[in-house]
């Protein structure tokens, strides 16, 4: 397995409470006293670099609550060896931001928009924030974060209406975008129920509907585990990431770092390695760097099957 995506907690603060991740404000806007500095993170970044990272994601929480976030990006686009770097945000903060981090080195940007409806977004997000939203998306376009990828998790009983689903497949088809459909996954006991889930061939069915058949397979930088389509004539792009109908472990090539320094192997392990305390108790390079060597060549053991935990909530470790 060719571990070489590195996703990093900047922070496990938001300013939303979204139905699937945040929905009753655990991760509220609130200092963590052991987060990493970002000299920290840069260390941990330059070592996974040199064990075979070439792509890094930056995530919360929000990342763009973090006051240090345009320095951060600016010391990881400085780190040689980095090939692609990225940022999921909510937008909220975007239009603000986009220019900044841009001019830092950050090469393109996920944002989440789980739907147009202005009462919808607010319900599922807890924020009537949505035009804010919009300006940001429009903002780094004009800036030059492409491909911009717009990340919808559809949730029944709030965004699986044909309108809702063809208003955000429309997009993909004015705009120099990727629209991605997620399946919903629930990570704990405060988020919504499973029974939520809607799998995304009843997605792709409604926009086929609406639009006709999607074309071939396209593939672009950071495709990880969507699969893309076209709309015929548009500009951008329909992905679709299919977590809960399809089971794509054997292909993932990620790790995650939490802003406390944890690094996870995946996304439902239990199994972490505490790089921010190695750090803090002095240890050196080759120290560090040896415990990284191991938490790579023991990714493949780790699967969604194979190392489920109980509950745990997104914003902690990071989307």
């Amino acid at each position: 397995m060719n571990v070489d995506y590195l996703r990093v907690s900047v922070t496990v603060r938001c300013n939303l409470q979204c139905v699937y991740c945040n929905p009753v404000g655990c991760c509220g806007i609130r200092h963590c006293d052991d987060l990493l500095t970002a000299h920290e993170i840069s260390r941990v970044v330059r070592l996974l670099v040199e064990c075979g990272i070439q792509k890094v994601r930056i995530t919360g929480g929000e990342p763009l609550l973090r006051e240090d976030v345009v320095h951060l990006v600016g010391e990881m686009a400085g780190t040689e060896g980095i090939e692609d770097l990225s940022l999921t945000t909510n937008g909220v903060f975007l239009e603000s931001f986009a220019a900044e981090l841009k001019a830092a080195g950050l090469q393109r940007v996920n944002v989440s928009v789980d739907s147009l409806q202005r009462q919808t977004y607010t319900r599922i997000t807890g924020c009537d924030l949505l035009p804010s939203v919009a300006r940001g998306v429009h903002k780094a376009i004009e800036v030059g974060l492409m491909p911009v990828k717009l990340n919808s998790v559809i949730v029944r009983g709030f965004n699986d209406s044909d309108e809702q689903i063809a208003a955000l497949a429309e997009m993909s088809v004015r705009l120099p975008i990727a629209v991605r459909f997620i399946e919903y996954c629930p990570t704990n006991a405060c988020a919504r129920p499973a029974t939520d889930y809607l799998p995304n061939r009843i997605v792709r069915t409604i926009i086929e509907r609406e639009f006709g058949p999607l074309s071939g397979a396209v593939f672009g930088p950071g495709s990880g585990p969507a699969l893309y389509f076209k709309i015929s004539g548009s500009v951008g792009t329909i992905g679709f990431i299919s977590g809960r109908s399809s089971i794509f472990c054997q292909s993932c090539s990620r790790l995650r770092l939490t802003s406390d320094g944890k690094l996870m192997p995946c996304l439902y392990s239990a199994q972490t390695y505490d790089f921010g305390g190695l750090i803090r108790n002095g240890a050196g390079d080759e120290r560090v760097r040896n415990l990284l060597k191991l938490a790579v060549s023991e990714k493949s053991r780790f699967t969604k099957l194979n190392s489920f935990r109980d509950g745990f909530s997104m914003c902690g470790i990071g989307g």
